[in-house]
């Protein structure tokens, strides 16, 4: 079942990046963050009443309780510099380095969790480093254009660290928490954490200024959100971190199809060689020794 539920988490992750990017077109990315973190906010704990477990929340203890909000910030890290990544660069650029986080993942779940690293991981961490890095590739482009896009490696390194610190902190923090719970109780964390940087830079006048084309792809990008972060804890309650993250990372496929449908970013053949890698790194994740 936490097999099916990875790959469920990998289709909603895959859409959410090209909704997102066309919602931050024309919106400041971290008022972007914040507005669709309120959407995911709603979902979750929606999902909570469903289940029924909101009743179990003062039966949380406070070592389970330290990790979900450390889970929910460094959530909130990985956001706010995957969607100033994306502001900035292309989807199929962002997208590589930022499903890269499986290799620090598997690692941190090494030291941390006790996992063992097989034969199958270390040839699957190899070709996920070397065909993310075969994707990015420079293009010509104008000096303006190059002022606009400088930074967006950085973000989306940034993100990709981020990322792999969130499935260790939330594996550690939903051992003992019904996983819909804990995936609300960290939205709060990053709902606050976005706001703050929103208000302390002084851009909360800019939410007037979003057209209704942006409000609706952002509200969307939401929705998958939640859909895809449901999944992803469910998954990652019951799974291996390292696996369920693998899996997850698949949506890499779908995005950069979607942004070459939608968005008309074309991949060049030492991308797609490097995309290949990639998706054969990530299912060799799969194979146990």
């Amino acid at each position: 079942m936490w097999i099916f539920l990875a790959f469920a988490a990998a289709i909603f992750a895959g859409i959410t990046a090209i909704l997102a990017k066309i919602g931050i077109r024309d919106t400041d990315s971290n008022m972007a963050t914040a507005i669709r973190t309120v959407v995911i906010l709603g979902f979750t704990w929606l999902m909570v009443f469903i289940v029924g477990s909101q009743n179990t929340i003062t039966q949380i203890n406070n070592r389970t309780l330290l990790f979900l909000v450390l889970s929910g910030l460094a959530t909130g890290g990985s956001w706010l510099c995957y969607f100033k990544a994306l502001q900035l660069g292309d989807v199929n650029k962002v997208t590589p380095i930022d499903k890269s986080s499986t290799v620090l993942t598997i690692i941190l779940s090494f030291i941390f969790l006790g996992e063992t690293v097989t034969i199958f991981k270390l040839i699957g961490m190899i070709a996920i480093g070397v065909g993310t890095l075969m994707m990015i590739t420079k293009k010509n482009i104008s000096p303006e254009q190059a002022h606009h896009e400088k930074g967006w490696m950085l973000f989306a390194v940034l993100s990709a660290v981020f990322a792999a610190l969130t499935a260790i902190l939330g594996k550690v923090g939903i051992d003992g928490v019904e996983s819909n719970l804990g995936t609300a109780i960290r939205t709060v964390v990053v709902l606050i954490m976005a706001w703050m940087i929103v208000i302390g830079s002084g851009k909360i006048g800019e939410l007037r200024r979003i057209d209704k084309k942006s409000w609706l792809f952002l509200c969307l990008s939401g929705i998958t959100t939640g859909l895809s972060w449901l999944c992803f804890y469910g998954a990652l309650k019951q799974g291996e971190p390292s696996i369920v993250v693998s899996i997850d990372k698949l949506s890499i496929v779908l995005t950069i199809a979607f942004s070459y449908l939608f968005l008309k970013e074309k991949l060049r053949l030492k991308s797609f060689a490097g995309l290949c890698l990639v998706v054969i790194g990530t299912l060799t994740l799969l194979i146990r020794a």
